[in-house]
């Protein structure tokens, strides 16, 4: 669900008119709902409240690091699934606790570790042999203990995009299973690292809960081939990756609550605290991606509606060819039936192709929704376009939470070298 809709024949934010933001901010911009945030953060975590013990929900920031965004789900009760020390030092600036911290990735570097370690994080997910030997030696040169989890490649198919699933084989994230038991065994014999458990995760936008089960039964002989080995694990990290439904054509999701029960029946007995790193079931429907028609443009065969946005401003249906819906925010009675682009110069800056909605003249203000995750997050400067606005809305309030960048703003980050400079 989420906290769009029209009011008096025009959409809404939560209680805010789109087209006064519109008109405050200019367009094309991003605006979230905190309405919606909160309520798919207080069902995701209701679905799972039955686990004991409690366990630590971490938000995956990579799908929308707004510090807004951040802020509003850590007074939720959210921790942060990070993936780089940019998205760390963002989740503390934002007001989460170190302690609620989850550092994942395949690259970490020296100084990414030796940053998570300095900050006290929860923990940290190592993805190779040769990232646990270099985190062993920055810890120990630090005099510290670095709390450690394997995350397995457990050799699953998601059943999901290519680009976005994480768990087969020749992925490139996690330790083969095969090596887990040893590599573990290891862990615990290298100066400054203490193993507290394993991680999996094996992709995003995942619409059936039998690979996760899978991966999780996977998890779970791990965890008892290691205590049979005689060494402690006290935690397991379960990943995110739940689907949002964005296609009102396609078969809805399962449901947190389903999601919930299959992971109580699956880990019922390992003994362990869990961790879950959701992140587009959190922001996905708490977002959109507000743009107003240029031109309609008629061809041969086909209408254009070519909007203010852009592939660069989001990127998945050109990177993914996902469906989005479009709405007009001030509908009016008809129909029309256009391909939506936007005016990066690529045939692929396109939104969606022979698409039915209310008739459009430019000047009108178009929803993208379903936008909140992997938009502004993805987004460029392609084409020298500026990055757009973002806002949160909270009931009758809103808030711009991230301003919109200037063509100067970009050429005050470059430079001429000497050479170049007019009389050099």
């Amino acid at each position: 669900m989420h906290h769009f809709a029209l009011v008096d024949g025009v959409m809404h934010a939560e209680g805010v008119p789109l087209p006064a933001l519109a008109e405050a901010v200019g367009t094309p911009f991003y605006c979230y709902s905190a309405a919606t945030l909160a309520r798919h953060a207080q069902v995701f975590r209701a679905a799972l409240a039955h686990l004991s013990p409690p366990p630590l929900l971490a938000y995956a920031v990579k799908a929308n690091p707004n510090l807004a965004v951040i802020r509003t789900l850590a007074g939720e009760g959210y921790g942060a699934d990070v993936v780089s020390e940019g998205e760390m030092r963002r989740a503390l600036a934002a007001g989460v606790p170190p302690e609620r911290i989850i550092f994942s990735g395949v690259g970490k570097t020296a100084g990414e570790l030796e940053a998570a370690l300095c900050a006290g994080i929860y923990q940290i997910n190592v993805e190779s042999e040769e990232e646990l030997h270099a985190l062993s030696a920055i810890a120990a040169g630090l005099g510290l203990a670095a709390p450690v989890a394997l995350r397995v490649n457990p050799d699953v198919d998601a059943g999901t995009h290519a680009k976005i699933a994480t768990g087969g084989s020749e992925a490139k994230f996690g330790i083969p299973a095969e090596r887990i038991p040893a590599l573990y065994a290891e862990a615990a014999r290298l100066p400054g690292l203490v193993p507290h458990g394993l991680a999996v995760h094996i992709g995003s936008q995942l619409g059936d809960l039998a690979p996760m089960e899978a991966a999780f039964s996977r998890l779970g002989a791990l965890i008892a081939e290691i205590r049979r080995a005689g060494l402690a694990v006290t935690r397991a990290d379960l990943g995110g990756g739940l689907g949002i439904p964005y296609d009102p054509a396609l078969p809805e999701p399962p449901s947190p609550e389903a999601y919930g029960a299959m992971v109580a029946r699956v880990t019922a007995g390992w003994d362990v605290r869990l961790a879950f790193e959701p992140g587009r079931l959190l922001v996905g429907n708490a977002g959109i991606l507000v743009s107003r028609v240029i031109r309609v443009k008629r061809g041969l065969r086909r209408i254009f509606v070519v909007l203010d946005a852009a592939m660069n401003d989001l990127i998945r249906p050109t990177l993914y060819g996902v469906f989005h819906d479009i709405r007009a925010v001030v509908p009016r009675p008809g129909a029309l039936r256009a391909t939506f682009v936007g005016p990066v110069c690529e045939t692929g800056d396109q939104f969606a192709e022979d698409r039915e909605t209310t008739p459009l003249e430019p000047g009108d203000l178009v929803a993208l929704m379903t936008a909140g995750a992997y938009g502004a997050t993805m987004a460029s400067t392609y084409n020298s376009r500026p990055l757009v606005p973002e806002v949160l809305v909270r009931g009758r309030e809103w808030a711009l939470v991230r301003e919109r960048q200037t063509v100067d703003d970009m050429l005050r980050q470059e430079h001429l070298p000497p050479w170049l400079e007019e009389g050099g």
